[in-house]
């Protein structure tokens, strides 16, 4: 049976590991490769898969998931390959670890805590590292008991016992102790992440009245990072690895004929991600969530495309859903959901087009990109469409018009230069006359801020017409 330390240690790193995977009817694995992900997952961590094994179920075991058959045949394997740890593609409880380990003898983890680990290796910044802690300490308080079962024979209470005198009472007593300490750092991650999800949000919030934003999202390894460093040259970390990068970055990126949006490349997803990481990776994810466009990036190359295609839809539901509790919670109304994008990545790696048109005729509006510049055919035309798609998004409908601001309303003034292209400038005492092509989507925002502008339609250009006459103010 391994020990605590053993036990609360989940580094998986140059371990020798077998894979096990739990098949039940409404299971998400993909039957062409049903461990593929799992061991991309443990190679990530650093294991050697040394052996693989595979039990269809109609549902769990209760005592240790696994059939006791394919438990003891578990066993046997292990010992064959001198494993030193067993990884589930499952999600175990913790007095099913206790069981499966008292049988086996070497740890056992599941799919959770081997993310779990994998995020703790990739973290680097103090918003991740805390993130990642909390969840480390969320999976771990309610399996705490678990963790001490090797203390049993010297934990006990009352004429039951047969430990004798004595030996009663230290297990418990350190697992109290273990869990008001884990439960009191929690206390303080939680208000940490606050301060930090807060301090975000304004941020966040900020960019969105200076810049129309945009959010890269996507199952982890999909091209999001490079597509990121190819259209803002924004020098993300780019490996052929899952979650080679927890941390958000922002960049501008030039659409050209001085309109500028801010591209944010965010923490990748991935199939059955623990509740409490996507929960504790709320400040990551405030850029995607409060972004006014999101472009999902997938591999149609990567045969589980449409498992992946379907887990960043649900994860991006579940994680809606949450910023709507939380709005409702706090009786803030203000959030729309992003509207989405679809990109067909790495379309170039696939043997024929069927694929491709399959998904193109499944969602329409999507778009065939590259994240490589590849610099010619197919692809060149898809990036030029991506650019052309994130224009219309970020301008709406442009509109040739005459505006005229107080010189004292420099926020407005700095939107329109920014954000408009200015044809024309004429200063009157303490306004300034500016004759620009804007987008609609700009003037609504303009105005939503509570701008005193007055705004006048040029009527002889034809892409007013239908415009109605006159100004508004």
């Amino acid at each position: 049976m391994p020990t605590n330390t053993e036990r609360t240690s989940i580094k998986v790193a140059a371990e020798r590991a077998v894979l096990v995977a739990v098949h039940l009817p409404a299971g998400g694995h993909d039957p062409r490769d049903p461990l593929g992900e799992l061991a991309s997952l443990a190679r990530t961590a650093g294991a050697e898969i040394v052996a693989e094994m595979i039990q269809n179920r109609q549902r769990p075991e209760s005592g240790s998931y696994i059939g006791s058959g394919k438990l003891h045949e578990l066993k046997a394997l292990c010992d064959e390959v001198e494993a030193s740890i067993v990884i589930f593609d499952n999600g175990l409880s913790p007095s099913q670890i206790g069981n499966i380990e008292k049988v086996l003898q070497i740890k056992v983890i599941d799919r959770s805590e081997l993310i779990l680990d994998i995020f703790a290796s990739r973290a680097t910044t103090q918003e991740a590292k805390a993130q990642v802690e909390l969840s480390q300490h969320e999976y771990t308080y309610p399996r705490l008991r678990a963790m001490w079962s090797h203390l049993e024979r010297i934990a006990g209470s009352g004429a039951a016992s047969m430990a004798g005198i004595g030996t009663r009472g230290p297990g418990e007593q350190q697992l109290e102790i273990d869990r008001r300490i884990v439960q009191r750092k929690r206390t303080v991650l939680k208000r940490e992440l606050s301060e930090l999800l807060g301090r975000k949000k304004r941020l966040v919030a900020k960019r969105k009245v200076d810049h129309f934003t945009v959010g890269l999202v996507g199952y982890t390894n999909a091209g999001k990072s490079t597509l990121f460093n190819t259209v803002t040259e924004g020098g993300a970390f780019v490996k052929d690895q899952l979650f080679s990068t927890l941390m958000t970055r922002t960049r501008q990126w030039d659409l050209g004929g001085g309109l500028n949006v801010m591209l944010s490349d965010t923490v990748g997803f991935v199939r059955d991600l623990p509740h409490n990481l996507v929960a504790s990776f709320r400040a990551t994810l405030e850029e995607a969530t409060h972004a006014d466009l999101l472009l999902i990036v997938l591999d149609v190359s990567d045969p589980s495309a449409t498992l992946q295609y379907e887990t960043v839809m649900r994860t991006l539901d579940d994680l809606f859903e949450e910023v709507r509790k939380v709005e409702e919670e706090n009786d803030e109304n203000e959030w729309v959901e992003p509207t989405r994008l679809l990109l067909l990545n790495k379309a170039d790696l696939l043997e024929d087009n069927a694929e491709l048109l399959l998904w193109q005729s499944k969602e329409e509006e999507s778009i065939v990109v590259s994240a490589l510049p590849t610099g010619e055919g197919l692809m060149t035309i898809g990036n030029a469409a991506l650019t052309e798609r994130v224009r219309e998004a970020a301008q709406g409908a442009v509109r040739l018009v005459d505006i005229t601001a107080p010189l004292s309303d420099s926020k407005s003034i700095h939107t329109l230069e920014n954000r408009a292209e200015v044809l024309d400038r004429e200063y009157t005492g303490t306004e300034v006359r500016l004759r620009c092509k804007v987008g609609t989507r700009v003037l609504a925002q303009l105005r939503s801020a509570g701008a005193k502008l007055t705004i006048e339609p040029v009527a002889s250009e034809a892409a007013l017409e239908s415009d109605p006459p006159g100004g508004y103010a």
